[in-house]
Formats: structure tokens, C-alpha cells, sequence
């Protein structure tokens, strides 16, 4: 059972809740949350860390090592990397890969660190036509992500590895998560889903795996108290088709050809509704599912929500009833007022 426990990411949904649900843990003595910005209050003015202590600290700087040797830091749980860029590209590789480097620095030096836990994504696959129906954690991915999230934490796992080669003496976890859905996430996949039109690649209808926040928060907080070295896939059981998601969320759906698909992201991008990456865009043409065994195995936990469930609830977080809303006019022409 770990005694001192640091948080990456806390100002965010998940890590906030992370830090939250350890700090309830009556057998762990002390968690510290750290991030950039202090996290929202809750609607009833509280904070969502519960006893968690909140330091305001950039990754990159120096002062992380400090306050690692200076807490007797024994588990760090790194949940900071960030799938939107806040200003730009650059300062989203900033933050992603040397705030990464400079945490895992500091912990390599610490003579008290003993279990380091990262976040990764299933995004290090790629997508591409040439990807096997599943993924395991050995499936080299046909075409290595080139760009945006999934080139960051491809790096990322990169050093996490390296450090966990020069430390072996520091039970080292990477968790590859799906695409995290539920009441409290806002990302790029759930404004997609949100919006009343669903533009789609023409000639496409992709496989999708989505992991319910709960579930993302249960192993997290898990892996944190328990020594389960290695990497991991994480997702909800089984695949929806993005044909059969549209459905169900009620929404009218508009195939066009991939140069056209490209170009509405780009003009829902520049238009503030939704940060459709490149990366996103190649997960909606040929989408992505892996294979969650190993950490069955390992855990002996499966998630609670299969990838239908979690969608389920999504849809029911956002209530989104399933009527249309708006016709296509509508919405393009909703689309080009706001840019």
C-alpha cells in the first residue's frame, strides 16, 4: 500500500477524480495533486480533490524533482498528457513529451519512488487499412502515428520504457486506454457525438472501442495501490460500428469523400466546435480495437461498462433522446455563422 502518492493532471476530469478516490483511501497517508492550473470548483463551490493537496507546478520545470524528494514521493500517477492543444501544436508536444521527460527524471533520481504508473492510449496503434482486426500490446502497428496525441505518447511510452530499464527496481505501468466516454468527459469523440449532423468518410463505417470513465478511474486507482508492471490495453468489452452509434444517438449521418470529411473538420476545428485532429480523422475511416486479455489475466478485473454500455450512458449523460434536432442545412449553416 502506497503512503505518499503524487497525481499528474489533476485541473482534468479523470485525473481529478484519480486523485480524488485515493485521497478517500483511509490507508494512504498523503496525495499530492499537481498541474498548471487549479482544478474547477464543483457546483457546490468545492474542490473535486477531496484531501488531496493541490501544488501548482509545470512538469517541465525543476520544481517537480523538489517536491518528489521533498514529499517522499513513493507512487507517481501520471495522468497529464493532453489530447488538445490549448494554444498550439508545439506547446501540446511541450507539455506531452519534456514535461514527461523531466518527471521521469526526477523519479529515476529518487531514492523513494517505488511504483510509477503512466496513461497512454490506444492511439500509439495508428489507424490504417492495413491494421489487424485487433490489437495486442506486441501488434507493431502497421503505420506509426505521425502527428498530434498519438506521436506524443508514442515518445512518452518510448522514455517510460527507458526509465523502467534503468530502474528496475520501480514497478512501472502503461495503460493504454480507449477512448474514454462518460457524463463528466468532454474530448473531441464526445462533441462529435454531440453535434446534430455526423459527417462520415464515404465507403467507411469503422470499428470504435470506447472505455467508460468509471472504469478508466477503478483501474487507474488500482494500479496505483497494487504492483502490476508492464503494459496494458484497456477497453470496454466488444465494438460498435460508427453506423450503429449514429443510430442510436438519433443522429442523421452524412458520408463524403475523405478530401471533404477533411475539410469540415478542419472548418469545425477553425469554427470552435470540435478539435478534430488528424489522428481522429483517421480513426474515422478505419477505426481501431484491441485486445484486453493481459489485463484480465493480470488484474483479474475486467471494466464493469462494455463499449455499448459506455456509449449508452454517454448518450444518456448528454440527453441525447435519439430525435433529430436539426437537418443538414441547419447545421452547416450553424457551422459557418460561428466562424
Amino acid at each position: 500500500m502506497p503512503d505518499t502518492v503524487l497525481v499528474t493532471g489533476v485541473a482534468r476530469h479523470t485525473g481529478a477524480r484519480v486523485a480524488s478516490a485515493l485521497a478517500a483511501d483511509p490507508a494512504i497517508g498523503r496525495v499530492i495533486g499537481v498541474d498548471t492550473v487549479p482544478p474547477s470548483l464543483t457546483r457546490d463551490g468545492d474542490s473535486p480533490l477531496g484531501r488531496t493537496e493541490f501544488v501548482r507546478v509545470d512538469l517541465r520545470s525543476p520544481d517537480i524533482a523538489r517536491i518528489i524528494a521533498s514529499a517522499d514521493i513513493d507512487t507517481v500517477v501520471h495522468l497529464s498528457l493532453v489530447s488538445g492543444p490549448a494554444k498550439s501544436r508545439s506547446a501540446m508536444k511541450e507539455h506531452n513529451v519534456i514535461g514527461t521527460m523531466q518527471l521521469l527524471a526526477a523519479c529515476q533520481r529518487s531514492a523513494s519512488v517505488r511504483r510509477v504508473v503512466v496513461r497512454s492510449t490506444t492511439a500509439v496503434y495508428g489507424s490504417s487499412p492495413a491494421d489487424p482486426s485487433v490489437f495486442t500490446e506486441e501488434t507493431e502497428p502497421a503505420e506509426t502515428p505521425h502527428h498530434g496525441y498519438g506521436k506524443d505518447a508514442v515518445e512518452v511510452e518510448g522514455y517510460t520504457r527507458g526509465f523502467s530499464r534503468r530502474r528496475p527496481d520501480v514497478s512501472t505501468a502503461l495503460l493504454r486506454l480507449a477512448n474514454v466516454l462518460g457524463p463528466g468527459v468532454d474530448s473531441p469523440l464526445a462533441r462529435y457525438f454531440s453535434q446534430p449532423l455526423l459527417p462520415t468518410v464515404f465507403g467507411f463505417d469503422p470499428r470504435l472501442q470506447f472505455l467508460h470513465e468509471d472504469d478508466a478511474v477503478e483501474v487507474l486507482c488500482r494500479m496505483a495501490l497494487e504492483d502490476h508492471p508492464g503494459t496494458f490495453n484497456v477497453a470496454g468489452a466488444g465494438v460498435l460500428l460508427l453506423s450503429q452509434c449514429a443510430r442510436r444517438a438519433g443522429r442523421p449521418w452524412m458520408p463524403v469523400p475523405a478530401p471533404a470529411f477533411r475539410m469540415l473538420g478542419r472548418a469545425a476545428r477553425s469554427a470552435g466546435l470540435i478539435d478534430f485532429s488528424p489522428e481522429q480523422m483517421s480513426l474515422m475511416s478505419h477505426g481501431r480495437a484491441v485486445d484486453t486479455t493481459r489485463l484480465a489475466v493480470e488484474l483479474g478485473w475486467k471494466p464493469k461498462f462494455s463499449t455499448s454500455d459506455t456509449f449508452e450512458d454517454f448518450l444518456r449523460a448528454r440527453d441525447i433522446s435519439g430525435q433529430l434536432p436539426h437537418t443538414m442545412a441547419d447545421w452547416l449553416s450553424q457551422l459557418v455563422a460561428r466562424r
